[in-house]
C-alpha cells in the first residue's frame, strides 16, 4: 500500500541564512533524518528557486525551497512455506540454523524469502516487539552469514532474550576462515565501529564509533589460511568482518572488507555462527545450541585439511618435518 506524496515549501528567513541546505532541511522537517533528505536531494526532489542544487548549497535570504517527499510504501509480510532447519522449539522460543543467503527480515530489496516469512508460516505466533516487519527477531545475522539464531514467540521471551544479549550474558560464538597465518594462539580486538564516512553501506573502524570487542582463538592453521573461533562481547553490524580485516586477516570470501577474489572459490564470507547459549526466558534453564556447518564452508575446510595431510605425508616421506600444522586444541 502507498500513502500519497507530500509537497513542502519554505522561504529562507533572516537568522537562518548561511546554513547548508541539508542542515536547513533537517531543522525544517521534523522526523526526517539528514541521510533521508540527502537522498531526496540526490533524486532531484528538492529545488531552490526552481533549480536543483547540491546538499552543500548555502541558503540565502528569500530562497524559495520546494521539497517533494515521495509516497511511502508500507510493506506487508506474508507467510511463505520455506524449509527451516529447526534445532529446538517450544512455546516460548524457536532456534534455527540459518542457511547462507537467507535475509533475516524483510526490507527494501528483500521483501520475500526471508527468515521472517518462513517463521510466519511455521509458527502460529511470534512476539510483536519487533513490529510487523521483524516479528520474533531478537538478534540478526548477515544475509551471507550462516548459523544459529533464536526467535521469540512471546513478548516476555523477547524481552528476556534481548536483555541477555544487551548485558552480554548470552554466548555467541562464530567460526571464521580468514586469510593469512595468525601468529598468536588467541587475542582480542578492541576497536570502535561506526558507519563508513564515505561508503555508507559499509562499517569501519572509527575513533568516535561505538565500542566493539571481539575475542578470537586459533582452531586450525592451513598455511595461507587460519580457522578462528570468535566470541562477541559486543554486537555491532559486521563486527567480526571489520575486526578481522582490521588486524590484516579478512574473512575468506568477504569481498566487501577483503580481497574481491579468493583462490578457494568461497562464494560468500566464510563465517558461521556455530554456537548460541542463553538462559531460557521462562524456565531459567541454561540452553546451548550448535549449528552444523553449511556445505560450502565444510567442503573448503575438508579440502584444506586434505592438502595439509598430503603435505605432511610428503614431508615425512622425504625425512623433513611439515611446515604446516593443526592446532591441537581442535574444534569444540
Amino acid at each position: 500500500m502507498e500513502l500519497g506524496a507530500r509537497q513542502l515549501q519554505f522561504v529562507v528567513e533572516e537568522g537562518r541564512t548561511g546554513l547548508r541546505l541539508d542542515h536547513y532541511l533537517t531543522q525544517s522537517i521534523p522526523g526526517k533524518s539528514r541521510s533521508f533528505l540527502r537522498k531526496l536531494l540526490d533524486q532531484g526532489l528538492v529545488t531552490v528557486n526552481g533549480k536543483h542544487v547540491k546538499a552543500g548549497y548555502m541558503v540565502a535570504l528569500g530562497d524559495q525551497i520546494q521539497v517533494e517527499i515521495p509516497p511511502v510504501r508500507t510493506l506487508s509480510v506474508e507467510p511463505e512455506e520455506i524449509a527451516l532447519d529447526v534445532i529446538y522449539e517450544d512455546a516460548d522460543i524457536i532456534v534455527i540454523n540459518k542457511p547462507p543467503g537467507m535475509v533475516v527480515h524483510p526490507a527494501a530489496g528483500n521483501l520475500n524469502g526471508t527468515l521472517v516469512n518462513a517463521l510466519l508460516a511455521h509458527c502460529t505466533d511470534l512476539s510483536g516487539i519487533g513490529g510487523i516487519h521483524r516479528p520474533g527477531i531478537v538478534h540478526r545475522l548477515d544475509k551471507d552469514t550462516s548459523g544459529v539464531i533464536v526467535a521469540a514467540k512471546t513478548d516476555a521471551a523477547h524481552k528476556a532474550l534481548a536483555r541477555q544479549i544487551k548485558e552480554r550474558t548470552a554466548e555467541r560464538w562464530y567460526l571464521a576462515l580468514v586469510h593469512g597465518n595468525i601468529g598468536v594462539g588467541e587475542g582480542s580486538i578492541d576497536a570502535p565501529i561506526a558507519r563508513h564516512p564515505v561508503r555508507r553501506k559499509q562499517m569501519a573502524i572509527v575513533a568516535k564509533g561505538r565500542a566493539a570487542r571481539t575475542h578470537y582463538i586459533v582452531r586450525e592453521r592451513f598455511g595461507d589460511y587460519t580457522l578462528v573461533e570468535c566470541h562477541l562481547e559486543t554486537g555491532r553490524t559486521h563486527q567480526i568482518r571489520v575486526h578481522m580485516a582490521h588486524i590484516g586477516h579478512p574473512i575468506v570470501g568477504d569481498g566487501v572488507y577483503g580481497p574481491k577474489q579468493n583462490k578457494l572459490g568461497m562464494p560468500r564470507q566464510a563465517l558461521h555462527a556455530y554456537h548460541l547459549g542463553f538462559i531460557h526466558p521462562r524456565t531459567g534453564d541454561l540452553l546451548a545450541f550448535n549449528g552444523q556447518l553449511p556445505e560450502d564452508m565444510a567442503r573448503i575446510l575438508a579440502i584444506l585439511r586434505y592438502q595439509i595431510a598430503a603435505r605432511s605425508k610428503r614431508g615425512t616421506v622425504m625425512g623433513q618435518p611439515s611446515q604446516h600444522g593443526v592446532d591441537k586444541a581442535g574444534m569444540r
